[in-house]
């Protein structure tokens, strides 16, 4: 293959899934009180077990955007060996990685000039990115070229709906994403924000869930309204250390759908959005009502 797919580690696919596809993942960098950690596929600087028990602690993390002079040691071995890139860019609506990327990308084409560098701003993050990504990464090994798999991204990354479902409150209120009354009455009614990604890649809020079982159905219903050639669909299930919750999600979806995959939220999303949210992300239309 003369180009070679990357995106960085906020897609949440692991190792296993990333070894399978043949992408290249950029780590991207998370501090928990002053210890600084990368996060890869394999998770091999801290266990995603090990991450959210420190959040569970009342750990808050931090996390910081991919810098130029990393970008520059991932690109510049792919370019010396003469490939060219496509890379599925963290959406510039959350982060400023697609901004920094487009800096080193403009360096390194001055010195190699003959080679193509090609990137997207992906309007997705988590699972929804880890999706395009899974999709635009079967379409490179079923034999596309650097600008075939290019264009199918751009047409397929609005397509990729993206759902969140948050269950730690208290994580949001140390963050300051939520007020102390908010959290309080959240809590005792049992309020779980419903979040998604607009078409900009901003994160919103479209629903706030009453009972965590109903989280469950309003998914589920999400999937089957918006949700194209489900039956011959991949879906995927993401949990912030919620496996049984997410095995119970899978139960459900998937008799409507081709295949389910489970995979981590890791500590990049995790570190914003608390233990236990569970996420699904299918392809189809994004409607936000």
């Amino acid at each position: 293959m003369s180009f070679v797919l990357v995106t960085d580690a906020v897609c949440d696919l692991n190792a296993d899934l990333v070894n399978l596809l043949g992408v290249e993942v950029l780590p991207m960098e998370f501090t928990i009180g002053d210890k600084v950690y990368k996060h890869y596929p394999d998770c091999r600087e801290m266990s995603i077990k090990d991450f959210y028990q420190a959040i569970r602690e009342g750990a808050m993390p931090t996390t910081s955007q991919i810098n130029i002079n990393s970008f520059n040691k991932a690109f510049e071995p792919i370019l010396k060996e003469g490939k060219d890139i496509l890379y599925l860019c963290f959406t510039s609506g959350l982060s400023g990685t697609y901004n920094t990327c487009m800096i080193a990308v403009s360096d390194l084409l001055e010195k190699y000039p003959e080679r193509k560098i090609l990137v997207l701003d992906s309007a997705c993050a988590s699972l929804g990115e880890g999706n395009l990504v899974y999709h635009v990464a079967n379409k490179v090994n079923s034999g596309a070229t650097l600008e075939e798999a290019y264009e199918y991204a751009k047409e397929t990354k609005n397509r990729v709906a993206h759902w969140f479902v948050v269950d730690d409150l208290e994580h949001l209120k140390r963050g300051g994403r939520i007020s102390s009354l908010s959290a309080t009455f959240g809590k005792a009614l049992q309020i779980k924000p419903l979040l998604s990604v607009d078409d900009d890649g901003h994160l919103i809020t479209v629903a706030k869930i009453r009972g965590y079982l109903k989280v469950f159905d309003n998914l589920v219903d999400r999937l089957v309204r918006d949700g194209e050639d489900l039956e011959s669909q991949t879906v995927f299930i993401g949990h912030a250390d919620n496996l049984e919750g997410a095995e119970k999600l899978r139960r459900m979806v998937e008799p409507l759908v081709g295949k389910v995959v489970i995979v981590n939220i890791g500590p990049v999303i995790g570190a914003h959005v608390g233990a236990g949210m569970l996420a699904l992300t299918f392809l189809g239309k994004r409607n936000y009502k």
